[in-house]
């Protein structure tokens, strides 16, 4: 078992195999009957599956490698910076990029209305908003910032410095918008439109 689960790209392609056959087997008909209830569906699965991994990834940085940090010995921080935080900071940036793609299709012909808050669409348009202006934290202020930070742009100690400091404010601030708009994303389906 350990030879197949052994490569992360055995277990997402099995992971993936495995989704299409429970999808076959309980919804086979509606792809057939109705693709556009189908694919809003599909577009769904997406959109969490990318929530699941960009905000997981927010909460292991806030839970975990932020407050870790500073007890980490010095040689033992390039480990985290030259090779962990890289390559979260890569599926954490393209997370959030499918999560807001995946979004807009599956909102259709509701975007506009949400965005402007129309009457029905106030509690999922706030949330896509909040979904928004974390999405433009990640790739417009977190990442250029971790850039520095992690000395992949080059930077004097004191750029790296206030690099750190500020991707980790807007980090904070994607992980405290993330809780009104996890409310707002769930409510406006379990609870009702406003």
């Amino acid at each position: 078992m350990a030879a197949i689960l052994g490569k992360l790209s055995n277990a997402l392609l099995i992971g993936l195999l495995a989704m299409v056959a429970v999808i076959v087997a309980f919804h086979g008909g509606l792809i057939a009957a109705d693709a556009g209830t189908w694919m809003a569906g599909f577009l769904r699965v997406i959109h969490v599956w990318a929530g699941i991994l960009w905000i997981g990834l927010l909460y292991y940085f806030n839970f975990v490698q932020i407050p870790t940090m500073p007890s980490v010995p010095a040689e033992l921080k390039p480990g985290v910076t030259k090779y962990i935080a890289p390559k979260a900071l890569l599926y954490f940036r393209h997370g959030s990029l499918l999560t807001v793609l995946a979004g807009i299709g599956l909102s259709g012909a509701n975007l506009i209305g949400a965005l402007t808050f129309q009457e029905g669409l106030r509690v999922i348009g706030l949330g896509m908003w909040m979904g928004l202006i974390m999405a433009f934290n990640v790739w417009f202020l977190i990442w250029p910032n971790q850039k520095i930070a992690l000395g992949i742009v080059d930077g004097t100690p004191e750029q790296k410095a206030k690099a750190g400091t500020t991707a980790m404010i807007f980090s904070r601030t994607n992980f405290l918008l993330s809780f009104p708009m996890l409310y707002c994303m769930i409510a406006q389906h379990a609870i009702g439109a406003a």
